[in-house]
């Protein structure tokens, strides 16, 4: 049994945007034993990938300890730098399908672009090697929760850095909204974000059993997602989820473009994506200036559309690639 090794070390969002690529490679040699170098958090994610036959824990590329026998493959889905590439190096593979990288030239690989949506990346990673791989194929099954928040709102305030997180009274506003209109609305984030939730919740009239950040084990939220009417959050790995689960969603851009990470063109038609036409730091500890420029109004008027729509999402005959506002 050959094995067949991938690295992406990354977060949540970084995995989900690589599962049509860790697909591929399961249609191009079924036998393959393919393992999945990523997060030990995010195993229970990776165990609903089908395509995936294990997980060996890697937070960062230099974390990654290969004692499997010799990878007839190792494929870098992750950013070509040397970290990662001297990583799968380390595990003395047959071959390293990579982007370029000039202090590897023997490796080849297709040069490296930044602006390039990310599920398109490791499409073409693997297109340069020949193998087909289906850009559309981004679909998870739900997974099995006793805990079950059918049909609510899920706000997501969770964000990897303060440049993508839209201000804390700007989420209380629309959530006062959602509960005017008679919604139920559930505040999700990790532990270290439940007292930015429990003070959005203060403000907005929200009870605190109502607040699931911080409460939730990743398969837990995942159900939540899954089980959503609509999915209102930023550029995250949440996001990511309700995509992959084909729920509705409101989504703040900034300070990247959607056109690197958002919901791809063919699923459009149920996502509503907010983008006020600025780039910036992804790091910054400060909200990212574009991602102020979305104001509530323009989230609470996504929202209501979003809410009363009729038809089955993705059937709607016109469709815009996105919404810039300001």
């Amino acid at each position: 049994m050959a094995v067949v090794l991938v690295l992406q070390a990354c977060g949540l969002g970084d995995v989900l945007t690589a599962l049509p690529a860790l697909r591929a490679l399961r249609r191009a040699d079924p036998s393959d034993h393919i393992v999945l170098a990523a997060p030990q958090r995010l195993k229970p994610i990776v165990d609903l990938i089908a395509s995936v036959d294990a997980l060996v824990p890697a937070g960062d590329p230099a974390a990654l300890r290969w004692d499997g026998p010799r990878p007839r493959l190792a494929v870098n889905l992750h950013e070509p730098s040397t970290e990662s590439i001297t990583a799968l190096h380390r595990t003395e593979p047959d071959r390293i399908l990579t982007y370029h990288h000039p202090s590897f030239p023997e490796l080849g690989g297709p040069l490296w672009r930044e602006d390039v949506h990310e599920v398109d990346r490791w499409c073409h990673l693997l297109e340069s090697d020949g193998i087909d791989a289906d850009r559309r194929n981004l679909g998870l099954v739900p997974p099995v929760s006793s805990i079950s928040h059918r049909d609510c709102v899920v706000v997501h305030i969770g964000a990897g850095a303060p440049a993508r997180r839209w201000p804390p009274d700007r989420f209380a506003a629309v959530i006062r909204h959602l509960l005017v209109i008679g919604r139920e609305v559930v505040l999700t984030g990790d532990e270290f974000e439940r007292d930015i939730a429990l003070s959005i919740a203060a403000r907005a009239g929200l009870p605190v059993r109502r607040v699931l950040a911080g409460e939730q084990n990743l398969i837990e939220l995942a159900a939540t997602v899954a089980e959503a009417s609509l999915v209102i959050s930023g550029d995250t790995g949440v996001a990511r989820l309700a995509t992959a689960f084909g729920t509705r969603t409101v989504l703040m851009y900034g300070p990247t473009p959607p056109r690197r990470g958002g919901p791809p063109q063919h699923l459009l038609g149920r996502h509503a994506v907010l983008w006020a036409g600025g780039i910036g730091d992804r790091e910054a500890d400060t909200p990212d200036p574009g991602l102020l420029r979305i104001d509530v109004s323009e989230v609470v008027e996504a929202v209501d559309k979003q809410l009363s729509r009729r038809t089955w999402p993705g059937t709607e005959r016109r469709r815009t690639p996105f919404r810039r506002v300001g």
